[in-house]
């Protein structure tokens, strides 16, 4: 994954490469290559504004293409390990992947597209009651959550890709 390259490095970057560095971010080849064609970027926050721009403007038939790219809640064991353990209430990973694994079909029922979350540390009790909490959505509803997790993730990959202002020497 390209990591801490910095602005000036990203906007020098050959449009083909500039493009396979965005795909890491977004999954999107199209919007990574709308992005990499807006170059170049006066500051961070510009292309997180353009990336933005770009994912609330793609029909949801894009998104589900982006979202299949997730894995699926709840499949990967020791995934929430950490997250497993500051849960006093399920006695081991196999139970909470169960009860995620368990939300995220029911999930996929009804809305037809994958359960995506930014997690940020948080805890299984969190993304779970978040799950819970958004199976009570309407599908119109939901693919607007879905754009701002989306969203969230993106710009959390981006940060990471540019790394600080002026990016790592290894660059």
């Amino acid at each position: 994954m390209h990591q801490g390259m910095g602005l000036a490095t990203f906007n020098a970057l050959p449009e083909r490469r500039a493009v396979h560095a965005l795909f890491e971010c977004c999954n999107h080849v199209a919007m990574a290559r709308d992005l990499a064609r807006g170059r170049p970027y006066v500051n961070h926050d510009a292309l997180f504004r353009h990336a933005d721009a770009l994912l609330f403007s793609l029909p949801d038939v894009a998104i589900d293409s982006i979202l299949e790219s997730y894995p699926h809640i709840g499949a990967r064991p020791r995934s929430l390990k950490s997250a497993a353990e500051q849960c006093s209430i399920w006695n081991d990973d196999s139970t909470v992947m169960t009860k995620l694994d368990r939300g995220a079909n029911r999930y996929r029922d009804k809305f037809g597209f994958g359960f995506v979350m930014y997690v940020n540390g948080l805890g299984c009790a969190a993304v779970s009651a978040a799950l819970d909490d958004r199976l009570h959505n309407d599908l119109e509803t939901e693919r607007k959550v879905v754009r701002n997790e989306l969203a969230k993730i993106n710009r959390t990959r981006l940060e990471r890709m540019l790394g600080p202002e002026g990016g790592y020497q290894n660059w």
